[in-house]
C-alpha cells in the first residue's frame, strides 16, 4: 500500500504538489478563522439554576425551594449528576450533563421543568437560570471612574446605561454588574404608632403597591379627535409616598408619614468592592457566551467600550481592571515566537547534517504545510487556539521533521547500496573483458 502510494507521488509530481498547496491554503484559512483564547475550557456541561428569597435562613431556603427543586431536576435526561448550595436568602442549583449534550438543549430541558415545578415553590418565589457561559467565561472585568460622583448614582449608571449597551456585543452572554449601591425607597415603621392606629405592615404594603401603578382606560372621542384616556400613577419622590392615605379614621386620613419615615437609600449589602485599597468602586463582569471566540469578542467590547464612553457623565470613563486579551495575545505572541525559532533551528541542524539543499528543502518545506492542517484538525474538532494546543503543535515539530530526516536517510541509503552494486557490475565486467 505504501510502496503503490509512493510510487503513484513519483509519477504524479504536479498532483502532489497541487494537493499540498490546497492543503496548505486551507490550513492558512484556518488559522485565521480559528478561535483563540488564552487557556482551554475544561469546566464541565452545567446549567445553573439561581433562585432568590431575600430575608431566610439557609436552612428555610434549603427547605422550602433547593430541595424541592433538586429532586424535581435529578429526573431529567442525560444528567450526570446534580448539586446545590444554599446560603442566606440564596440557591443555586448546578446540573451536570453529560459532555457530549448541547449546551442549548440542556437549557431547554432545564427550562421546561421549571415551567412545571412554580407550584412547589413558595409564592413569589421565581427560579431562573445563569448565562449560558462557561466557568472560564469571565474575559473582562471593568470599573467606573468618577471622582466625586455618589456611588449610588454610579450604579445607577451602570444599570442603565453601560449594562445595556455592552450586552447587545456578539459573543456576549451578561454584564454582570458590582460595586456601589442600588437604590431604593425604604419605609422605617415605627411599631409603636402602627399599634396607636390599629394598622398591620400588610396595610402599609398593601397601600404603596395600590397607589404605584398605572391604568389605561379607553378611547375617547369628541369633536372628531380621538383622546387616549388613562391614569398616571407612579411614585416619583418621597413626598407623595409619605402622603399616601392607608386607611381613614373618623374621616381623617392616617398616612404613611405618620406611622413610618421614608428615605432613599441603598440595598442591603452582603460585601463591597474595593480597589487597590482606594476605596469602593462600582464596574461589571463581561460574560462570554458559550463556545464563542474570546479575542475577537473582547476586541468588539473595547470597540463598543469607546463608544459608550461619548455618553457617559462627565468625569466618567471606564478602567479595565482585568483584560483576558493581553494574556491571549502574550500567549499567542509566545508561542508564535517558539515556533519560528524551532523552525529555523531544526532547519539549519537539517542542512547541516545532510549537506544537501534540495533534501533540506524537501524536509523544511513539510514543517508549515503540516502545521497549516494541523489547524484544520483543531477547526474540526472546534478545538480553541490556546496555550496547551499551540504548545502540543510546537512539541510535535520534531515529530514532524523526523519522518522527513528518516525517509531522506533511508533514501540515501538505499542509493548508496544501490550505487555500491553498479560499481561491482562495473568492475566486474572489466574484469570478464581482459
Amino acid at each position: 500500500m505504501v510502496e503503490k502510494l509512493i510510487a503513484f507521488s513519483l509519477r504524479n509530481r504536479f498532483l502532489v504538489l497541487l494537493f499540498a498547496v490546497g492543503i496548505f491554503a486551507w490550513g492558512i484559512y484556518s488559522v485565521k478563522t480559528s478561535k483563540i483564547d488564552a487557556i482551554p475550557d475544561l469546566s464541565e456541561n452545567q446549567v445553573i439554576v439561581f433562585t432568590e428569597w431575600m430575608g431566610r435562613s439557609p436552612q428555610i431556603i434549603e427547605d422550602q425551594i433547593t430541595y424541592p427543586l433538586v429532586t424535581n431536576l435529578q429526573g431529567l435526561p442525560k444528567v450526570k449528576y446534580v448539586r446545590a448550595n444554599s446560603m442566606f436568602g440564596m440557591s443555586f442549583i448546578y446540573i451536570i450533563f453529560e459532555d457530549n449534550v448541547d449546551v442549548y438543549w440542556a437549557r431547554s430541558r432545564v427550562l421546561e421543568r421549571l415551567n412545571s415545578i412554580g407550584s412547589a415553590l413558595p409564592k413569589g418565589v421565581t427560579p431562573t437560570m445563569g448565562p449560558d457561559g462557561t466557568g472560564v467565561g469571565h474575559v473582562l472585568w471593568y470599573t467606573l471612574e468618577a471622582p466625586g460622583m455618589d456611588l449610588g448614582e454610579q450604579r445607577a449608571v451602570q444599570d442603565w446605561y453601560v449594562k445595556f449597551a455592552l450586552q447587545n456585543v456578539p459573543g456576549v452572554s451578561e454584564i454582570a454588574s458590582f460595586g456601589g449601591f442600588q437604590k431604593q425607597y425604604q419605609i422605617n415603621i415605627d411599631p409603636n404608632k402602627l399599634t396607636y392606629y390599629k394598622l398591620s405592615v400588610s396595610d402599609i404594603t398593601r397601600a404603596v403597591n395600590a397607589n404605584n401603578n398605572e391604568a389605561g382606560g379607553r378611547k375617547f372621542e369628541m369633536s372628531d379627535v380621538g383622546y387616549i384616556i388613562k391614569t398616571t400613577g407612579y411614585l416619583k419622590s418621597i413626598k407623595e409616598m409619605e402622603n399616601l392615605a392607608v386607611r381613614t379614621q373618623n374621616s381623617i386620613p392616617v398616612k404613611i408619614k405618620d406611622v413610618a419615615t421614608v428615605q432613599m437609600a441603598g440595598e442591603s449589602r452582603l460585601g463591597i468592592f474595593d480597589y487597590n485599597g482606594e476605596g469602593e468602586a462600582v464596574g461589571g463582569i463581561v460574560v462570554l457566551r458559550y463556545g464563542e471566540n474570546a479575542d475577537e469578542a473582547i476586541k468588539k467590547i473595547k470597540a463598543k467600550m469607546i463608544e459608550v464612553s461619548r455618553g457617559l457623565p462627565q468625569g466618567m470613563r471606564f478602567n479595565i481592571v482585568y483584560d483576558r486579551g493581553e494574556l491571549i495575545e502574550e500567549a499567542i505572541s509566545s508561542i508564535t515566537n517558539t515556533l519560528i525559532e524551532e523552525m529555523i533551528v531544526v532547519s539549519l541542524i537539517v542542512i547541516a547534517f545532510l549537506f544537501h539543499w534540495r533534501s533540506a528543502v524537501s524536509i523544511i518545506i513539510q514543517i508549515p504545510i503540516t502545521i497549516a492542517a494541523s489547524f484544520i484538525i483543531l477547526n474540526a474538532f472546534d478545538i480553541s487556539s490556546n496555550i496547551m494546543s499551540l504548545t502540543g503543535i510546537a512539541l510535535a515539530i520534531g515529530v514532524i521533521v523526523d519522518n522527513g530526516i528518516i525517509m531522506a536517510e533511508n533514501s540515501y541509503k538505499h542509493l548508496a547500496i544501490r550505487q555500491a552494486e553498479l560499481n561491482e557490475l562495473r568492475i566486474g565486467g572489466k574484469t570478464d573483458a581482459k
